[in-house]
């Protein structure tokens, strides 16, 4: 049995939040086997969810991907580009790079040192439908505090989770002044953009 909770009723990335404001938006067989509906909230859903019988299958297995992608993809003489579908496999060597996540652009835990593990020439994020409180892309401003660009793609425009949809087919929502000084602005392509504002002078 499993449901998910409305972007907008709830902070993304922070269950406590989840469990005190917010509301189901979708659930599965078996969560409606055991009651729950829309528009339900959170502390009634996990009441019902206690009487769940455990699974009896298994999922199949999922890898997130990491790669660099080649020079021809990247601005003239403008950083690599390393495509990441989890912020999780950012890694201190990817300093200097452009790098494209499949992640939310919401703090995990609300903790600006979790925005990013490397010092990016730019981050790039889904915006997850931005959501309560605009969680869904507070790591702009902590990055925009650390010197560095991030933006955030919409989440109708790319698949969350899925770094090579936001390179190919992710288009602007929002943007950290930073990047907004590198003429960022909602509503253009992300990869033209990049292509665009990276280019060595």
């Amino acid at each position: 049995a499993a449901a998910a909770v409305c972007h907008a009723t709830a902070r993304i990335g922070d269950a406590e939040d989840m469990r005190v404001r917010g509301r189901i938006s979708i659930v599965n067989d078996g969560a409606k086997r055991l009651g729950l509906a829309l528009g339900m909230a959170v502390e009634e859903a996990l009441a019902r969810l206690a009487d769940a019988p455990a699974p009896t299958g298994t999922l199949p297995a999922m890898e997130e991907t990491r790669r660099v992608l080649p020079p021809s993809a990247a601005a003239p003489g403008g950083p690599e580009i390393v495509l990441v579908d989890s912020a999780s496999l950012v890694s201190p060597e990817d300093t200097g790079r452009i790098v494209v996540t499949g992640s939310h652009g919401g703090l995990v835990g609300g903790d600006p040192a979790r925005a990013l593990k490397a010092e990016a020439a730019l981050a790039v994020f889904n915006d997850a439908g931005i959501g309560a409180d605009e969680a869904g892309v507070t790591r702009l401003p902590a990055l925009d505090a650390r010197g560095i660009p991030a933006v955030a793609v919409a989440h109708v425009s790319a698949r969350i989770g899925d770094a090579a949809s936001a390179w190919e087919r992710g288009v602007l929502s929002r943007a950290n002044s930073r990047a907004s000084a590198l003429g960022a602005e909602t509503g253009m392509p992300l990869s033209a953009w990049i292509r665009g504002a990276f280019q060595a002078n």
